[in-house]
């Protein structure tokens, strides 16, 4: 193009300082783009750190409300609750009842921080003795027994006060089964956030130490998505919109930026990414050698996801990145 060339044009014009650069950024991060993912515990210790994920601890209710409450002073709107009950069993019966821990940790959470947006992870895994997401039978993981169960869970949240529940299990048609049981239940107005397209991926070790979901045996590859496919990822996520589904998520997030992209673009619905414990220990691992600057890898890393499309993202780094986002400017 005449007249656009090098010296007339000089790209690093605007990239002097750092007004300049904020003032053209194409990609706003902010508090409250975040998704704080909390691990609540119904027994142990009030704090207790999990050591392949360093800063993040098993927190009691009390504590969950105590950290959630700080997060929302710091901008950030929303948490994801995970729960690791008192005693597990083969069918998770400890998913479902009404004085579970996320159903008390839901009830603290609504009175004492209101201002906060509750959202609840739907899945057996976490209180399954033997770690898999739905329902086993001779030792295979079966799909259409398993939607019953989870959508008792999804309703016994949203009962508790969940604002959102978040079905994380992949299996086929439980987006349908939980909106079906939700509106039984007078539940119509509760959006689910579906977790659409999860891989089966390597990066989810630090997550199963944390619950103590490592599968007894085999692995999740039946259920959860080959990471080598990309069209399939779409195929998911129509079929849960179809369903019933409010919004999405792509998981892990930093593997996946080819297939939030497409699904943003294709879709256009509120799409959410979370980067993954293993993600976050990878990071937090290296910084603890110093071999980079943590805060500023996890801006770089999140700034990405956020990018390439998502909306929202779920991070273990969720209050440090929102401290970092409030520093002013130099």
């Amino acid at each position: 193009m005449s007249g656009t060339a090098f010296p007339r044009l000089r790209m690093r014009r605007l990239r002097r300082s750092a007004a300049l650069r904020d003032l053209v950024a194409e990609t706003r991060l902010t508090p409250g783009n975040l998704i704080y993912p909390l691990f609540i515990e119904d027994s142990g210790p009030p704090r207790q750190p999990i050591e392949s994920m360093p800063g993040v601890d098993r927190l009691s209710i009390e504590e969950a409300v105590s950290e959630a409450s700080a997060a929302v002073g710091e901008g950030i709107r929303a948490v994801l609750l995970f729960g690791i009950p008192r005693a597990k069993d083969g069918r998770g019966s400890r998913a479902d009842h009404p004085d579970g821990v996320i159903q008390r940790a839901v009830k603290a959470l609504r009175s004492d921080v209101p201002d906060v947006v509750v959202i609840t992870d739907v899945c057996l895994c976490e209180y399954t003795d033997h770690g898999h997401c739905g329902v086993v039978e001779d030792g295979e993981v079966v799909n259409d027994a398993s939607l019953e169960r989870l959508a008792l869970q999804a309703v016994s949240h949203a009962e508790a006060g969940a604002h959102v529940v978040a079905p994380s299990d992949m299996m086929d048609g439980r987006v349908a089964a939980i909106r079906d049981a939700l509106d039984a239940a007078g539940g119509a107005e509760t959006p689910i956030l579906s977790y659409a397209a999860k891989y089966a991926s390597a990066f989810y070790g630090p997550f199963r130490e944390a619950v103590d979901s490592t599968p007894a045996f085999g692995d999740r590859r039946s259920y959860q998505m080959d990471p080598r496919n990309g069209d399939e990822a779409l195929r998911e996520v129509e079929l849960d919109l179809a369903e019933g589904a409010d919004f999405v998520v792509v998981k892990p997030a930093l593997p996946s930026l080819d297939v939030i992209r497409r699904v943003k673009d294709t879709f256009r619905v509120p799409t959410a990414a979370y980067q993954v414990s293993g993600e976050y220990a990878m990071i937090e691992a290296a910084g603890e050698r110093g071999w980079i600057d943590v805060e500023a890898a996890h801006l770089e890393a999140v700034g990405a996801i956020r990018r390439v499309g998502a909306d929202l993202i779920i991070t273990y780094a969720a209050r440090r990145l929102a401290r970092a986002l409030s520093k002013p400017g130099p």
